[in-house]
C-alpha cells in the first residue's frame, strides 16, 4: 500500500466533501477523499438546490432543518459564501392533499421545523403571477430557499482541506478492499491502493458496482431528470421557491433573473447510465413544462424556453438515502440520495462522521436506524405516514 490514513472517502460530492469535513469538526483530519474527476462533477452539479424542510419522514424534515444553519451561516462556518438565496419556499396542495399537508406541517414543528400554513391571498402577494384557484392549501417556510450545490461541495473541500484533509482529484477508485469481513481500504485506477480503518463510500451512482464486486447489491437505480430554465418575459421581482403539488411541478428564482423549472412526477422514471445519458431536455419535457408554466403562471404571457440541461437521481426504492453502517465493518455508505441531497447535506456529513466515530447518530431525532442499509432486504422501506397523493415520493 502506497498511502494510509484513518479515513478514506470515496466520493468527492456534497455528501463526500460534507463528510470530510464534519469528520474534522470531531478531530478526525487524517482523511483522504478519492474524487473520479473534479470536486463536485457528478451528481452535484447538476442539482436544483432547492432548500426546504418539508418533509413527511421526520427524521428527514430534522436533518434539513439543522442544515439551515449551515446555509444561513457559511461564511462563518466553511470560510466563504456558497450562493444561498433565502427566498422562503411556499408548497400548494389541492383538496386531496389538504389533511396529508396538516399532518405533516405538525410533524415538522415536533422537530424544529419553522413552518405554518398560509392562505391564498398572502401567496397572491408572494408571487403575483401566479393562478392559485386549483388549490387548496399552502404552507410557508420564511427560511427556505435556494442555492448552488458545486459552490457549497467546494466550500466544504476547501474547509476540510484547511483542517488537514487530503482531497485527490482524478482518482477513481476501482475496488473496496476487505479482509476478514472487514473494509480495509481501497484500490485505485493506478494500480496502487489506499488503507484504512474506516471506508466511507459517497459514490453516487457509481457506488452500486463497488459493492456488487463484494457480492452486495445496493439497491439503487438511475434516473434521469430534466431542468428548463425559463425567460420570464418581465422582471419577477422577489418570488419564493414554489412546489406545486397540484400540477406537479416546482419552480424558482436564479439570480440572473430566469426561472428554474422541474418536474415533480416521477410516476415515470427515466433510466440512465450516469455516464453517457443526453444533457438536454427532450422536446416531450419541454412540451410538458410550456403547459404546465402556461397553466400556473398566466401573468407571464411573455415567457419562452432559454436553455436546459439535463442531471441524474441515484434513487432507492423508497427514494430516501442509505446513511449506514455497510454490510462489512469499518464501512459506512452514503448514497441514493434520489434528489434530497444537497439541502440535507450538511446533516448528512454529520451523521456519517457520527458513524465513523462511534458507530451511531448523537441526535435522537435523527436515528441511524432509519437510513440502514438493510432495510430494504427486511422489506421496512422509509416512508412518510402523510403521503401526497401523486408526489409521496419526493416527500
Amino acid at each position: 500500500m502506497t498511502l494510509t490514513a484513518d479515513v478514506v472517502i470515496v466520493g468527492g460530492g456534497l455528501e463526500g466533501t460534507s463528510a470530510a469535513w464534519n469528520l474534522t469538526r470531531q478531530g478526525v483530519t487524517d482523511v483522504v477523499v478519492c474524487e473520479r474527476a473534479t470536486v463536485g462533477s457528478g451528481g452535484t452539479g447538476k442539482s436544483s438546490g432547492i432548500v426546504r424542510c418539508h418533509y413527511g419522514v421526520s427524521s428527514l424534515a430534522a436533518m434539513a432543518a439543522d442544515s439551515l444553519e449551515l446555509f444561513e451561516n457559511a461564511a462563518e462556518l466553511l470560510g466563504t459564501e456558497i450562493g444561498f438565496h433565502q427566498t422562503g419556499y411556499v408548497v400548494g396542495v389541492g383538496e386531496t392533499n389538504v389533511s396529508a399537508l396538516r399532518a405533516s406541517l405538525a410533524a415538522q414543528r415536533a422537530v424544529g421545523v419553522d413552518t405554518e400554513e398560509i392562505d391564498a391571498s398572502e401567496v397572491a402577494r408572494l408571487w403575483p403571477a401566479a393562478r392559485l384557484d386549483d388549490f387548496a392549501a399552502f404552507a410557508w417556510e420564511r427560511r427556505g430557499g435556494y442555492g448552488d450545490a458545486y459552490s457549497t461541495a467546494q466550500a466544504y473541500a476547501a474547509a476540510a482541506r484547511r483542517a488537514g484533509v487530503t482531497v485527490r482529484q482524478d482518482c477513481p477508485v476501482t475496488e473496496i478492499l476487505v479482509a476478514d469481513g472487514r473494509a480495509t481500504g481501497v484500490r485505485l485506477a493506478d494500480g496502487s491502493a489506499i488503507g484504512a480503518g474506516a471506508v466511507v463510500l459517497s459514490a453516487g451512482p457509481w457506488s452500486v458496482p463497488l459493492l456488487a464486486a463484494q457480492g452486495i447489491d445496493l439497491p439503487i437505480t438511475v434516473h434521469r431528470e430534466e431542468i428548463v430554465l425559463v425567460d420570464p418575459g418581465a422582471g419577477l421581482g422577489s418570488v419564493p421557491v414554489f412546489s406545486d403539488l397540484v400540477s406537479l411541478q416546482y419552480v424558482r428564482p436564479e439570480a440572473s433573473g430566469e426561472i428554474l423549472f422541474g418536474n415533480s412526477d416521477l410516476s415515470e422514471p427515466s433510466p440512465a447510465d450516469p455516464d453517457t445519458y443526453s444533457n438536454q431536455a427532450t422536446e416531450a419535457c419541454l412540451e410538458r413544462a410550456a403547459a404546465k408554466m402556461t397553466h400556473r403562471f398566466p401573468g407571464l404571457a411573455g415567457a419562452g424556453v432559454a436553455s436546459s440541461y439535463a442531471g441524474c437521481y441515484d434513487v432507492t426504492p423508497d427514494f430516501n438515502p442509505v446513511i449506514s453502517m455497510g454490510p462489512f465493518d469499518g464501512l459506512v455508505i452514503a448514497a441514493g440520495f434520489s434528489g434530497h441531497g444537497f439541502k440535507i447535506s450538511p446533516a448528512v456529513g454529520r451523521l456519517v462522521a457520527d458513524l465513523v466515530v462511534d458507530g451511531r447518530s448523537h441526535d435522537p431525532r435523527i436515528p441511524e436506524s432509519d437510513f440502514r442499509f438493510t432495510r430494504f432486504a427486511e422489506n421496512d422501506l422509509l416512508r412518510s405516514p402523510h403521503p401526497y397523493v401523486g408526489a409521496g415520493e419526493m416527500r
